[in-house]
């Protein structure tokens, strides 16, 4: 039988399955951060469950918020980051960029 439990960890683990998957066939800058959201929000909802079933929601709720909070910086500097980096070499593949020099 499923219990709520249980649906919501093959939720997490769906959502890092995709976001695993994203991270191997992307090649795009901005599709990245998308993906690392992706990942984020499954860590997000694990830190829910887990507060939720060692009897601890607040505890869980806290840390998902902090977690969201951190990730949103880091994504607003990694987008500015893909818009200078798109300014600079005109693209966004990260095979074409990281086989510059100079």
């Amino acid at each position: 039988m499923i219990t709520e439990i249980n649906a919501v960890l093959f939720g997490v683990l769906f959502l890092l399955g995709v976001g695993f998957y994203g991270l191997l066939i992307t090649r795009n800058l901005i599709k990245i951060a998308v993906v690392l959201q992706i990942l984020v929000k499954a860590v997000v909802i694990a830190l829910v469950l887990a507060g939720k079933t060692s009897g601890q929601p607040g505890l869980g709720q806290s840390i998902a918020a902090t977690v969201l909070v951190a990730d949103t910086i880091v994504t607003v500097v990694a987008l500015a980051l893909a818009v200078q980096v798109r300014k600079r070499v005109r693209t966004l593949d990260l095979a074409k960029i990281s086989s510059l020099r100079g």
